[in-house]
């Protein structure tokens, strides 16, 4: 007679459990998304975010080199700047707050880890919309395209690694890498948030960046519907083919059958974003005592990672890479 198979063999001790894992979690999987704030003399608290900042250039540069000694693979860089505009000039500006921390971090870490920026118009516009608004308060899709690549020239010539286009408007990734090779930045990354969905995990990284949407409206008209799981592929498609390096899926734990259909359908690497209201919700029922928060966020994580993420964006990463390295 052969033996019953016993599965739980294999999970008996934390080292045959650690010698059969099927995914794995390190520091370089994380990219810490930092929000830089113009005009500030000190990093202030975002209370929907617990542990968060708005940092100052030298605070951020502080939490950079932080980062790095943890193993953390990168970081993402949003901007708050002290005055907007209908056009989101703050974006483009050689010294616009996230220009100014680009050097800044660059000169102190160089290539130690990957220093990547985020590339949209809302939190420099006055109606908080990621582009040009017509005179009926419709987005125009292809009057924001050359904003954004010149945003992406002028990121990439401050230093950043990685550009990532998050607007969702039709044809960015074409319109940023043509304008990044045609300046030079031929090894400049294009990440494109491809399958960004209208979600309402959003609302505390509005708080972050100072974000309020005019007159009560939403971005339901350029991002994602969260009822639909085939357009994801052909936004993610549609960037591979305009050139984009890597792609992203977002939010990341309400979106996982999305990332797995992109990840067996994809030969570029894909990340994920585990957004601001997924890490506020961990937080916040921690807090109350209600589950253990560090035992929530790895296995959160780790499941981006196992339905498919190369590596994942999370605000969690630098007190995950400590736990990981102990």
């Amino acid at each position: 007679m052969f033996p019953t198979e016993r599965p739980r063999r294999l999970r008996r001790t934390a080292a045959l459990r650690q010698l059969v894992a099927e995914t794995s979690l390190a520091p370089d999987d994380l990219v810490a998304p930092l929000f830089v704030a113009e005009g500030r003399d000190e990093p202030v608290p975002i209370p929907s975010l617990a542990g968060q900042f708005q940092h100052t250039v030298e605070s951020l540069v502080a939490e950079v080199r932080t980062l790095r000694e943890l193993g953390v693979g990168g970081v993402i860089l949003f901007g708050v700047p002290s005055t907007k505009d209908e056009v989101g000039s703050g974006a483009y500006d050689p010294d616009g707050i996230v220009q100014v921390a680009l050097r800044a971090v660059r000169d102190e870490i160089g290539d130690d880890l990957v220093v990547m920026a985020d590339l949209c118009l809302d939190e420099y516009t006055s109606h908080g919309h990621c582009g040009l608004v017509r005179t009926d308060g419709t987005v125009d899709n292809d009057a924001t395209l050359p904003l954004y690549a010149r945003t992406a020239v002028e990121q990439a010539r401050a230093g950043a690694a990685v550009v990532a286009p998050s607007g969702m408007m039709d044809g960015q990734v074409g319109a940023i890498r043509r304008a990044l090779d045609d300046e030079g930045f031929t090894e400049t990354v294009v990440l494109a948030y491809a399958a960004k969905y209208a979600s309402g995990l959003y609302g505390p990284f509005r708080d972050a960046v100072d974000v309020s949407i005019a007159d009560g409206g939403d971005r339901r008209g350029y991002q994602q519907d969260s009822r639909n799981r085939r357009e994801a592929l052909r936004e993610a498609r549609a960037d591979v083919a305009e050139g984009a390096d890597i792609v992203m899926v977002k939010p990341a734990m309400t979106y996982l059958d999305v990332l797995s259909d992109l990840r067996r359908e994809l030969d570029v690497p894909l990340c994920a974003y585990h957004v601001s209201g997924e890490y506020a919700m961990v937080k916040a029922a921690a807090a109350n005592g209600w589950i253990d928060g560090t035992a929530v966020a790895l296995e959160q994580l780790t499941a981006v990672r196992r339905a498919g993420a190369d590596f994942v964006l999370t605000y969690f990463a630098g007190e995950i890479a400590r736990v990981l390295q102990r």
